[in-house]
């Protein structure tokens, strides 16, 4: 088999928004340039999308044009190493994803132990921001909830408040299990986003959970979060 009709019988197999690179169909040096003319032609001609340097996705077609692939497949290259989680996606994307904002943002953010300086893809911003936990496939939505806590206030579009009650419904339907692993990755958060954790628990009476948060932190340290509408407790949590 040739080896343009080797990659458009493997591109034809592939899901709609799949992002490939050549080396997706290529391990030997000298068909390396082969294989980047053939995918140059099927961009030519219309067969699949280039995204950005090296960068290729087959797009799916709707009566408003082709769509963009998914955040997550956009940046994959980025959150896996050799089949290892190493980032996970936080920020603009999660807000919208559990309801606290319907803004949409082109800024694509990656939680990762190892950050680097901000870059762009495509029409895509690319930031990171330092996780000091180890990453895994389990742990994922509990970072992306603390992360949320931890940037409460730059949430865009909507108000801390606001932001509380929804976190308070999710925190209130995870499993004693995740509740108690979330309080464990929160050790390695600021204190200001222990404090609000502590708060929330509190606030649902986890107050055993509460308390191994409200032991870690400074007894004088404020904490200017604007919640005091939603929770009870915040003096005892210095939150003001």
């Amino acid at each position: 088999m040739k080896t343009s009709e080797y990659i458009s019988f493997t591109i034809d197999r592939l899901p709609k928004g799949y992002v490939f690179t050549y080396a997706d169909f290529t391990t030997e040096v000298n068909k390396k340039e082969a294989v980047i003319k053939a995918l140059n032609r099927m961009v030519e001609s219309g067969k699949i999308s280039k995204l950005s340097k090296g960068k290729y996705y087959k797009p799916e077609s709707t009566p408003f044009g082709k769509l963009q692939p998914s955040q997550a497949q956009i940046v994959k290259d980025l959150m896996e190493n050799d089949g290892k989680i190493i980032g996970y996606l936080t920020g603009y994307s999660i807000y919208n994803q559990l309801g606290l904002t319907t803004q949409v943002s082109n800024t694509i953010q990656i939680g990762k132990k190892e950050v680097r300086t901000a870059f762009k893809r495509e029409r895509f911003t690319i930031s990171f921001v330092k996780q000091k936990n180890t990453i895994t496939k389990e742990n994922i939505p509990l970072l992306q909830l603390l992360d949320v806590i931890r940037y409460i206030q730059k949430i865009p579009d909507t108000s801390p408040e606001f932001s509380c009650k929804r976190l308070l419904a999710i925190l209130k339907d995870l499993s004693e299990k995740d509740k108690n692993t979330m309080v464990r990755l929160a050790f390695k958060y600021p204190p200001a986003t222990k404090a609000l954790l502590g708060a929330l628990l509190d606030e649902l009476n986890e107050s055993i959970l509460a308390e191994s948060l409200y032991k870690t932190l400074n007894p004088i340290t404020k904490y200017k979060l604007s919640v005091d509408k939603v929770l009870t407790k915040t003096e005892k949590w210095n939150i003001i």
